[in-house]
């Protein structure tokens, strides 16, 4: 066994607190962590406690590196089991991180997918097919994605997007205009017959 002798505030990262046991540096720990632990000066240790903490630092910070990612936007569940694996988190660290997140509410695959889909349909409206083939590349499960995707109608997307794109687009030319916009549609997943009804309308338009 050993005794914690002295704990102090680590002069580079004043998150972090140093541990010294029997008088001498040991170890330092998120301050976090030593709070949550009941981390005290007295207290003694044995190597089974010792390891203890040192799971618990290692769950903290895979905890802080998920709020990190999170903090640019939302992220579905598998996006960020990915990430923090490829950050070097084992496998039992992630699982329970995410459950943790999930309980707090910050990882929620349906919000996600209906944020996405929102953002999407805002800024860079897509056809509802592009839109389920992105949601499954993120992760998101089969019957969340039916259920998000299951509102957006590709008619008004496209015309959304076209009359868009259509500002940036000359009108002397016929058909190179809509060769350009029937091809900027097909990029975002629409089919021939929308892609065909849209130009129609978005022509008609535009020439007034």
């Amino acid at each position: 066994m050993k005794r914690v002798t002295a704990i102090g505030e680590g002069k580079r990262r004043k998150k972090r607190v140093n541990v010294f046991l029997d008088g001498r540096f040991a170890f330092s720990l998120e301050a976090e962590v030593a709070v949550k632990e009941n981390l005290q000066v007295g207290q003694e240790l044995s190597e089974g406690d010792i390891e203890a903490l040192a799971g618990a630092e290692l769950s903290q910070r895979c905890f802080d590196a998920a709020l990190h990612y999170l903090g640019y936007r939302p992220r579905s569940e598998s996006e960020l089991r990915e990430r923090l694996k490829r950050r070097g988190f084992d496998g039992g660290n992630v699982e329970t991180v995410l459950a943790r997140l999930k309980e707090q509410g910050l990882v929620d695959d349906l919000a996600f997918a209906q944020f996405w889909k929102d953002n999407r349909q805002s800024f860079s409206p897509r056809s509802q097919w592009l839109t389920r083939w992105e949601l499954r590349q993120k992760g998101v499960a089969e019957e969340v994605i039916d259920q998000v995707v299951a509102d957006i109608d590709d008619e008004d997307s496209a015309y959304q997007a076209a009359m868009s794109k259509a500002r940036s687009l000359s009108i002397a030319d016929y058909q190179g205009f809509r060769h350009r916009l029937g091809e900027y549609l097909k990029r975002r997943g629409f089919g021939y017959g929308v892609i065909n009804n849209t130009l129609k309308r978005v022509w008609g338009e535009v020439k007034e």
